[in-house]
């Protein structure tokens, strides 16, 4: 192994790290939506993983085409800044969406009453309590929801690019030949979906640590809402 490789190794290890802490879009859905939707840690671990491999995977692909054909960096740089804003409008727009929704299912499960005049007893009119939810809301919109979820995040990270890799990692080591541009993309790869992972499940054991059974109704508006702060934050703040 080469100096240069070394050199080219910690380099991707560290910005995959932090990279990856330091950018909550990495971690902070995936936290509210386990939450929200009461995943296990499994489905959460794999839900995280295969949203990461969409994530990087895309950056690979465009960073291999451009290392194998030639194509200037500058292109590619222009390229991937495009997919971030874009990714970025479709998870403020997801946030956004799922917040509504939230905010809907919250008042659908608010209990409330209906008057029901009966022509056999016109000035008694029957009063009765209830919710949308039950015998009174249609199964399919929650199930759905529940298929749909996961594979929004997923689109949404495969637009989402990796910044750094291309420029910062790819390029310069594929000067040292395909091998070393092989073995810098994998450890890239392999320390940011480990990030992200960690982030995620240590995260959703301290959100599951917190007392917010006052607050579960709102779970899903609140989920939605920290998703839209936090691509509004991105595409405003450039975190």
């Amino acid at each position: 192994m080469t100096q240069e490789l070394r050199a080219l190794i910690l380099t991707a290890a560290s910005i995959g790290f932090f990279h990856t802490l330091l950018g909550p879009d990495h971690y902070l859905p995936f936290i509210m939506m386990a939450w929200a939707r009461r995943w296990s840690a499994g489905k959460t671990a794999l839900i995280t993983v295969i949203c990461a491999i969409g994530h990087i995977g895309s950056s690979v692909v465009l960073g291999l085409i451009g290392v194998f054909f030639g194509l200037a960096l500058k292109g590619l740089v222009g390229a991937e800044s495009v997919r971030g804003d874009l990714a970025a409008w479709l998870l403020t727009a997801f946030g956004l969406a799922y917040f509504v929704w939230g905010i809907r299912l919250v008042y659908r499960r608010h209990p409330h009453q209906h008057r029901h005049p009966h022509l056999s007893d016109a000035e008694h009119p029957h009063q009765h309590v209830h919710t949308h939810v039950g015998e009174h809301t249609h199964v399919h919109d929650t199930e759905s929801a529940k298929t749909v979820t996961p594979w929004v995040l997923f689109v949404i990270f495969v637009f989402g690019p990796c910044e750094p890799l291309i420029p910062l990692l790819m390029y310069p080591a594929a000067e040292s030949g395909t091998v070393d541009l092989l073995v810098v993309t994998a450890v890239f790869g392999a320390v940011t979906t480990s990030t992200m992972l960690a982030a995620v499940l240590l995260g959703r054991a301290g959100v599951d640590f917190l007392p917010l059974k006052k607050v579960q109704r709102y779970s899903h508006a609140l989920a939605g809402a920290s998703i839209l702060l936090c691509g509004l934050a991105i595409l405003f703040l450039g975190l």
